[in-house]
């Protein structure tokens, strides 16, 4: 036996080859533990970690908030400057690359990491609940003006602001692991300041901590698709709202998912992808034709003015003022925006991994022009859509109807979507029909959120853009579903909230880490141009002897 089987990572070493794991041993073994005995203290102890969390998420919010608005906003005008500069030219890959994918595949699996299923749970009940509930202070309920405002806010959580937030962690594997040639993981992204430290204890301290706010910020949606879906299933069939029947939720679609993550990237993401994308459009074909279709067709228009214009205000607002406005001296935004920064981001090293992964070959201005248009004007069109199509059943100008009822009132915000088709005047087995298509297209947009989380942690323990070894990329998809479920069983309520509150605060230092990702990124593109012009000297020299 050699000196080094001895030590931990000699043993970690052993247990992998007797597994016949394809990984880094460390960084998956070390993953998989932590993953473990976080998951036992929220068990076990979900009040006292609320707590703790809640008084420290509290702090960041307060004290923070305004790093966090800023910070997105500066992101975003780096990549629209990147994207018009001369560096836009530069592939993520060899000069000669191309893209692996038709832009049709491409732009459907930018859904597969989740977005969708946050499309499809807000898509009604945001505009509705800020309607009803102003964030700025001095604007009527339920006015034009609040409905207006609605839709801004709206936008500004999942458009442009999301999509950078995903953007440029993308763009930065992207240009590292295919032009630099390093691992597929988020270390490689700091080499211009780690060097060969990314393979060292530094870097897969890193890794691990990527790989533990993947699990858990995906964790969050599971748990607001689940939520979804019962009240779907409560909605159409005797199935009660219950803690059994999410848990039989979470294991059918985990073995729909550990299903397309046995079958891969190409025929399982792409496949259940496509099809998602499909069945979403025909949903929002059927609202927009049996809705108020002339309104709709106007306010689509009207909305792409309505965001253009409150954009820029909105980048910068960071609720200054809330001292003076709101008892608890915290503000509106750091409950809501400052939440799903911190939220997004702990998904970011994920979504960021799997848009690099889908997107080699594809020029930087091609990249970032791709993944912040083309989602965001998706993500336009449906909120206008379903937003003012609900905003309009519930009497713009009024005091809100049935939707506001179930949003605002009861709090039931799962239930806003299947509230909202009941609104039709078209047959109830029509209705029935379109809730239950509604019901399918969250658990599948779960299932490729899933699967692609899986896929991508496998991706950052082998350090692989390829495939590991099946059980081991069925592990991660079956652990998601086990701390899903172990969630819901055995701490309900308190350990979701717990969990929640444990994102925003794991979301300050994965935060501080993307931000670092743009210095690294700059440097790492004057570094391959400064390679790249030395090269092109050498030729036209050599080439002239």
């Amino acid at each position: 036996m050699s000196e080094g089987s001895s030590t931990p990572t000699g043993t970690l070493e052993r247990w992998a080859a007797a597994l016949r794991l394809k990984t880094d041993p460390t960084i998956f073994f070390v993953a998989a533990a932590c993953m473990v005995f976080f998951l036992i203290v929220l068990l076990l102890l979900p009040s006292q970690t609320a707590e703790a969390f809640t008084a420290a998420r509290t702090w960041i919010v307060t004290n923070l908030g305004w790093f966090f608005i800023m910070g997105v906003s500066l992101w975003l005008l780096f990549l629209v400057i990147l994207a018009l500069s001369k560096y836009g030219r530069i592939r993520l890959g060899s000069d000669d690359a191309r893209p692996e994918y038709s832009n049709v595949s491409w732009f459907t699996m930018l859904f597969a990491g989740g977005i969708g299923t946050i499309l499809m749970f807000w898509g009604v009940a945001e505009p509705i609940y800020h309607s009803a509930q102003p964030p700025r202070a001095g604007v009527e309920p339920h006015s034009v003006q609040a409905a207006e405002d609605a839709m801004a806010f709206a936008l500004y959580h999942f458009g442009l602001h999301t999509w950078t937030i995903f953007t440029l962690p993308g763009l930065a594997f992207g240009f590292f692991v295919y032009r630099y040639k390093l691992p597929m993981r988020v270390s490689s992204v700091f080499y211009p300041f780690l060097k060969k430290k990314i393979y060292g204890p530094i870097g897969k301290t890193i890794d691990i901590f990527a790989i533990l706010g993947t699990l858990f910020g995906v964790a969050v949606s599971i748990g607001l698709g689940t939520s979804q879906i019962n009240a779907g299933l409560s909605e159409l069939t005797a199935l009660p709202d219950a803690v059994w029947v999410k848990v039989l939720i979470i294991v059918t679609l985990t073995a729909v998912a550990v299903t397309s993550i046995v079958r891969g990237l190409d025929k399982g993401v792409k496949t259940l992808s496509n099809i998602n994308i499909g069945m979403a459009v025909g949903l929002m074909v059927f609202v927009f034709i049996f809705g108020s279709t002339v309104f709709l067709a106007r306010q689509i228009i009207e909305t792409i003015g309505i965001y253009g214009q409150q954009l820029i205000p909105l980048s910068f607002w960071n609720d200054a003022m809330a001292p003076y406005t709101d008892p608890e001296g915290w503000g509106w935004q750091a409950g809501w925006t400052v939440f799903y920064w911190a939220w997004t981001v702990t998904w970011s090293p994920f979504m960021g991994i799997f848009l690099a992964r889908i997107s080699k070959g594809r020029t930087i201005r091609e990249y970032i022009i791709g993944v912040l248009v083309a989602p965001t004007l998706f993500t336009i069109i449906w909120f206008s859509i379903f937003g003012w199509s609900a905003l309009d059943f519930d009497g713009i100008g009024g005091s809100g109807g049935e939707i506001t009822q179930k949003v605002v009132t009861e709090e039931n915000i799962p239930l806003a979507m299947f509230t909202f088709f009941d609104q039709f005047a078209v047959p109830d087995g029509v209705i029935t029909l379109i809730q239950g298509l509604a019901v399918l297209i969250v658990a599948i947009f779960f299932a490729t959120s899933s699967d692609s989380a899986s896929l991508v942690v496998d991706m950052l323990c082998t350090g692989d853009a390829g495939s590991g070894p099946v059980g081991q990329r069925m592990f991660w998809g079956i652990a998601e579903g086990v701390l899903a479920a172990s969630l819901i069983v055995l701490a309900g309520d308190a350990g979701l909230f717990a969990l929640q509150q444990v994102i925003t605060v794991v979301g300050l230092p994965i935060f501080i880490m993307v931000f670092a990702m743009l210095f690294a990124l700059a440097r790492g593109i004057q570094q391959d141009r400064r390679v790249k012009a030395q090269e092109e000297a050498l030729a036209r020299v050599t080439g002239g002897m």
